[in-house]
């Protein structure tokens, strides 16, 4: 069984950083395409990243990109999500998922797909 936890969250200021983890327990990442989602009060839970098996292929929220990168690392088994210039729009709880995959180059940010769910981390942007 695949565990996932996530860390990293805080409470910022706009225009600061935060590097989320995503450490997995239990199984390999290495077959497994990670998606990072996020939840805001009120809101419906959204698709902000996604990285393939492979590391190769990466797709993004339009609203995040150019200021988030997610990577993995394998000899960690671990996927980071690098958040610069936060805005206050971008406080909410984030998740990290995971889906088993054939495909090295599979990603996708729908939430239906993926299998595995960590239990979140707060991010809070505020000045």
């Amino acid at each position: 069984q695949l565990r996932l936890v996530e860390s990293g969250g805080d409470l910022v200021h706009p225009g600061e950083s935060l590097r989320l983890s995503c450490a997995a327990s239990g199984l390999s990442l290495a077959n497994y395409a990670i998606g990072w989602f996020r939840q805001a009060p009120g809101k419906e839970r959204e698709g902000v990243s996604c990285i393939s098996r492979s590391g190769g292929t990466t797709n993004y929220l339009d609203s995040v990109k150019d200021r988030f990168t997610i990577s993995r690392d394998a000899a960690k088994n671990t996927v980071y999500l690098q958040m610069n210039s936060l805005k206050p729009e971008d406080t909410a709880v984030y998740f990290c998922a995971a889906f088993l995959t054939v495909l090295h180059s599979n990603c996708n940010r729908r939430s239906a797909v993926y299998d595995y769910w960590g239990q979140g981390t707060q991010v809070t942007v505020s000045s």
